[in-house]
């Protein structure tokens, strides 16, 4: 398998049961022979919601306070944090989101995670989308002052 030879963690997020058993089964194989691998991480959104991922992650803490492992009083951005799909692949949160196709939304990607995160917008679709236009994106967002929050209301 080359994601083990060249030491990548596959991981899936979203909600893969509508696919043939054969790829789902491919999945679970992927994500559990790479899952030690420390390079590279390869994430594939199947079926993805961030609203979905937000319940889910508010069901299982639901869960956790009804069999009395936790209190309510133990529920904070950390512990959501935890239960998000996202978590799963320890991957950090986004730094910059570029958004083509001259779309101004975030289609329901990512709610959580994108809520620090700089967004960038282009007219250019996914495929015609190049090199050049990465760079103009970098450079957009190395010019801008990242503030995590800082001035919110």
């Amino acid at each position: 398998m080359v994601f083990s030879r060249d030491n990548i963690r596959f991981s899936c997020i979203g909600d893969p049961s509508k696919l043939p058993d054969p790829v789902k089964e491919l999945i679970t194989y992927a994500e559990e022979r790479t899952k030690h691998n420390s390079g590279l991480q390869l994430i594939v959104a199947v079926s993805y919601s961030g609203k979905y991922d937000i319940v889910q992650a508010c069901q299982s803490i639901a869960l956790k306070v009804k069999d009395g492992v936790i209190e309510p009083e133990d529920i904070n951005e950390f512990l959501i944090e935890q239960e998000l799909q996202t978590n799963c692949a320890e991957i950090p949160n986004p730094d910059l989101l570029i958004r083509t196709s001259g779309e101004l939304r975030v289609s329901n990607f990512l709610l959580w995670q994108l809520a620090y995160t700089e967004l960038y917008f282009t007219r250019s679709h996914w495929p015609d989308f190049g090199e050049t236009e990465f760079l103009m994106a970098l450079r957009s967002f190395q010019q801008r002052q990242r503030r995590y929050g800082e001035g919110d209301s």
